[in-house]
């Protein structure tokens, strides 16, 4: 009876083959080539009409129990395909504790930070990070700040090691010399973080505080850019009632560069007509030739303001330290 010959081989090649798909789309292309309306299986079946009926009840059995058998592996397949769909692709901790329903709320500088990265990103600049303990080629050095400049100085800088190449960073700026050393332009970061300097604590200074910097790298880029991306984010921020105005400044890492300051209803009940907000230039051609770039053929723009000065304008706050006092009574408010 070849029909029954045919039934064995035919059921072990699929099983094979089901057992042998790398993914889940293989699996349903075996699947169809065998057990589909098309498949090779289904069309052995059509045989039978042809055995007689002497034949039919042996000839039913073994298919029946071929059949079982082939979707038996076939299940089993899908189940360890769709396990291992799931699991993560890096190297996972199970033994971690698993998440768990937010209590509280966030803090009020983090409020800020998110809706400063969420002003930018709609203008398509993305999250850059780098370490806190710094070196001074990053720090100082790539960025065109001489080892005469103040801000070099013991009483401005935390350093951490007696040769003084080590140190926790004054700004957020040494990032973007890392990005710049690993990638061409065009370049469009934002970079939120903590920085450090020798600040007395007050109403309005702390030895620690929060920056974000801005660095837009592309091919003629210019002053209007920065102007045009500057006032976009600060209305976003601080309300569309915001003007800005820009005076000449020095940095010695852009060329040329701008103090901004900012007049809104906010800062006229505060009793003054301007109120300076962030810093910001053209990056400087030594910088640029610094990381690789080429700076007749690139140009770019930086500038950074406090997270905190942000804060204590949008939530009319006078005192600076109220951010790291964790009093409740505070930072319930939020």
């Amino acid at each position: 009876m070849s029909f029954l010959n045919e039934v064995e081989p035919l059921k072990n090649a699929a099983m094979e083959e089901f057992s042998k798909a790398a993914d889940l789309a293989a699996l349903e292309q075996a699947k169809s080539s065998y057990l589909g309306a098309n498949g090779k299986f289904t069309a052995l079946l059509r045989q039978m009409g042809s055995l007689s009926k002497e034949e039919k009840p042996a000839a039913g059995k073994l298919i029946n129990v071929a059949k079982g058998e082939m979707e038996a592996v076939l299940s089993k397949r899908r189940t360890e395909l769709e396990m291992s769909a799931s699991l993560p692709k890096e190297p996972t901790d199970f033994t971690l504790p698993g998440r768990r329903r937010t209590i509280g709320r966030l803090h009020p500088l983090t409020q800020v930070t998110n809706d400063i990265v969420r002003s930018f990103r709609k203008i398509g600049f993305v999250v850059a990070d780098g370490p806190e303990i710094e070196d001074e080629y990053h720090c100082f050095d790539a960025l065109n700040t001489p080892h005469d400049h103040p801000a070099r100085d013991l009483q401005d800088t935390f350093y951490l090691e007696e040769n003084q190449k080590k140190l926790l960073r004054t700004h957020t700026s040494s990032v973007q010399i890392r990005v710049m050393a690993k990638q061409q332009p065009p370049v469009r970061i934002i970079v939120p973080g903590r920085v450090y300097r020798r600040d007395n604590a007050d109403a309005t200074h702390n030895p620690t505080f929060h920056q974000i910097e801005g660095l837009y790298v592309d091919k003629n880029v210019t002053v209007g850019d920065l102007k045009g991306t500057v006032e976009f984010v600060f209305k976003e921020l601080l309300g569309s009632e915001v003007k800005l105005r820009f005076r000449p400044h020095y940095f010695s890492y852009t060329e040329p560069s701008f103090e901004i300051d900012f007049t809104s209803p906010m800062v006229k009940k505060m009793g003054k007509e301007w109120l300076e907000i962030a810093g910001c230039g053209m990056v400087h051609p030594k910088v640029l030739q610094e990381v690789g770039y080429n700076p007749d053929q690139w140009t770019g723009w930086a500038f950074g303001f406090g997270i905190e000065r942000i804060a204590m304008i949008r939530y009319d706050i006078t005192d600076i330290r109220l951010f790291y006092e964790n009093d409740m009574r505070f930072l319930k408010q939020f």
